[in-house]
């Protein structure tokens, strides 16, 4: 994610102050140096740098603080706070029209990603049964519209285009027109970019602004720019008045200091940000759960939701009951893999468990996609019978599975043993909750304790 960098030294930070019984001033101003260089390293503005510190430090050397049990937890919960209080506070919903349609500008230098954060959007609106039509305005970029269309289709949501040799006002204007003749109650307007900013460009945003006068004026920043996202975002908000921000790529190994300083740089809170390439990797911006993924303390919330979302509540319950009895056959391990899988990457999924860049190896952890279709393709070349009887499978047949899915037979052994692993230890679990839990705890943390490891 595009803090590892940063949640890395703040949790150095962290963990001396809670090793200390007593804090003195010095022990604070000492740790707001690190903090102070963790954040500056991370790309953050450094006024904003230099805000947050002077805030946290005010707090921190209070006597409610100094005087405290536990001091370094109360410096970190004040950190925690004063982070999600930079980047908003609270989850800035989008703005909705009084009367449909609600009318949204996207705008962005090009590269940023805004024709596919449009489709991304578009996707989240229809999820939630709406109704968005997307508005192609930008004629000059070659494709541009071409790829509008294209994100269109992938999303299910119409595109309205006049081409390229038409004015972009005219086609905003045009296009709202036929989004309230259609009853289209998201009307998405994709307005063109330059590689820098520029007076013509500007003038153009500002046209089309003040025909379709939208509900909302979105600025899509590419996080990887660092602190030039910033300066982009200050210019087109004198120009435009930005109502909101978009954060794209804060899925990828970047600094993301961007993040921390453009709502306290331009005053515009981020409503979303982009975690990957796929059309539904769009998620709604909250600063309290953002800043306890900075922190290294996870994000259950949004872990939660996901998986209420991707997850069939009548097979989990099934899938539970044959964990407790012991009755999990190879079957249900794909079925599992393909439930947890929809949850999107599973690196991103490590990310939101509160401790996961802690725990040894997780930190540098990559989540290789090839294996696990490598295990996918081992056990659909076994039958039926074998898939539910794993205890069947001899020799020949694991040399037959090897050849039919293309892997090694040192491949195919060590799934077999490393799914063997796994049903003793669901047995050992389900003894926990009968006689003799205690001891069928000390054996799974014998088990443990000897490098088990899951099949992916």
């Amino acid at each position: 994610m595009a803090f590892d960098g940063l949640t890395g030294r703040l949790q150095n930070v962290f963990n001396k102050l809670r090793g200390k019984g007593k804090l003195t001033e010095d022990d604070v101003n000492e740790a707001m140096r690190e903090v102070r260089l963790a954040l500056l390293e991370a790309d953050v503005n450094f006024k904003v740098v230099k805000d947050f510190i002077a805030k946290v430090k005010e707090r921190a050397v209070g006597q409610e603080v100094l005087k405290s049990f536990t001091p370094g937890m109360v410096v970190i919960d004040i950190v925690n706070k004063e982070l999600t209080e930079l980047m908003g506070g609270t989850q800035s919903k989008l703005a909705k029209a009084n009367k449909p349609p609600t009318v949204i500008m996207m705008a962005g230098l090009q590269g940023a990603g805004k024709t596919t954060t449009t489709g991304k959007l578009a996707k989240l609106l229809i999820k939630q049964n709406h109704k968005p039509l997307l508005v192609a305005c930008d004629i000059y970029r070659p494709a541009a519209i071409k790829q509008l269309q294209v994100v269109g289709e992938q999303v299910k949501a119409p595109v309205f285009s006049m081409g390229d040799q038409v004015n972009p006002i005219e086609i905003a204007k045009a296009g709202l027109a036929q989004a309230k003749e259609n009853g289209n109650d998201y009307v998405i307007v994709d307005t063109a970019g330059r590689l820098h900013i520029d007076e013509a460009l500007m003038q153009e945003l500002q046209g089309v602004r003040d025909v379709i006068k939208p509900d909302e004026i979105l600025l899509v920043v590419d996080a990887m720019t660092g602190q030039e996202a910033v300066n982009v975002a200050e210019s087109f908000h004198k120009q435009l008045e930005l109502t909101g921000v978009v954060l794209t790529k804060l899925d990828s190994d970047t600094r993301g200091g961007a993040a921390l300083s453009v709502k306290a740089v331009t005053g515009c809170p981020i409503k979303f940000a982009a975690m990957g390439e796929k059309m539904d990797a769009l998620e709604p911006f909250y600063p309290e759960r953002m800043a306890s993924r900075i922190l290294g303390m996870g994000d259950m919330l949004s872990l939660i939701e996901k998986a209420q979302a991707g997850i069939d509540a009548d097979k989990a319950a099934e899938m539970e009951r044959k964990m407790r009895n012991a009755e999990f056959t190879f079957d249900d391990f794909l079925e599992q893999m393909s439930q947890v899988r929809n949850l999107g990457p599973l690196d991103q999924i490590l990310d939101m468990l509160p401790g996961a860049g802690k725990l040894k190896g997780m930190k540098d952890m990559k989540i290789d996609e090839k294996q696990i279709s490598r295990i996918e393709a081992i056990v659909r070349s076994m039958t039926k019978e074998e898939k539910q009887r794993p205890e069947m499978l001899n020799a020949s047949r694991r040399k037959r599975i090897a050849e039919g899915s293309g892997n090694s037979l040192q491949d195919v052994n060590r799934l077999i043993k490393q799914f063997d692993d796994m049903r003793k230890m669901m047995k050992q679990f389900s003894s926990m909750m009968g006689p003799g839990g205690m001891k069928g705890m000390k054996g799974l943390k014998g088990k443990l304790g000897k490098g088990f490891k899951f099949p992916f």
